[in-house]
């Protein structure tokens, strides 16, 4: 069974190593999010360890999904940091094992942060993703909206150049108090 839980910064140190292990897997199968091959492991968890301090400030928030006592799963939410964009977040490196994928794992990472930017009075998701890849199939799948693509935005993993398509979720109403 997997379970989706939110991490602390000290668990997200705690789970570097995993989830490094995790970004190379994700890397190799051709995940665009962000990092070219080879990926050294030692870099991918310092990445991982670099996001605790955010994550502790509140600016940025990481769920794992367990499955088996193993990471099988990852996603990320950023806050928007200027005063005029507090209602709205930023999705960010959604990755699922490729041995895991094709069981939901990565509808219900989306469906946790869904929910949770929600429950935080967060009004408006965006993300962007390689445009025709299996994550924009998810996007659209579970309700998405594109609104553009921008041509060779950004390297994939073999530092070809792909199209990045833009997405955004209307979450609701913001609410007043919203930081």
């Amino acid at each position: 069974m997997t379970e989706i839980v939110p991490v602390s910064g000290p668990e997200l140190v705690t789970y570097s190593d995993e989830l490094a292990a995790l970004m190379i897997e994700a890397v190799e199968a051709g995940a665009s999010v962000g990092f070219l091959l080879p990926l050294d492991r030692e870099a991918a968890a310092v990445w991982w360890r670099e996001r605790a301090a955010a994550v502790d400030a509140g600016s940025q928030q990481v769920w794992i999904a367990r499955d088996d006592e193993r990471v099988a799963g990852t996603i990320g939410l950023a806050r928007a940091a200027m005063p005029n964009a507090r209602h709205r977040a930023e999705v960010a490196k959604l990755m699922v094992r490729p041995s895991a994928r094709g069981r939901g794992i990565g509808r219900a990472l989306l469906t946790a942060v869904e929910r949770s930017a929600a429950e935080q009075g967060l009004s408006l998701l965006v993300l962007d993703t390689e445009t025709g890849s299996d994550a924009e199939r998810l996007y659209r799948s579970a309700g998405w909206t594109p609104c553009g693509s921008v041509p060779d935005y950004a390297a994939d993993p073999y530092g070809t150049l792909r199209g990045t398509t833009l997405y955004y979720r209307a979450l609701g109403h913001p609410e007043t108090s919203a930081p």
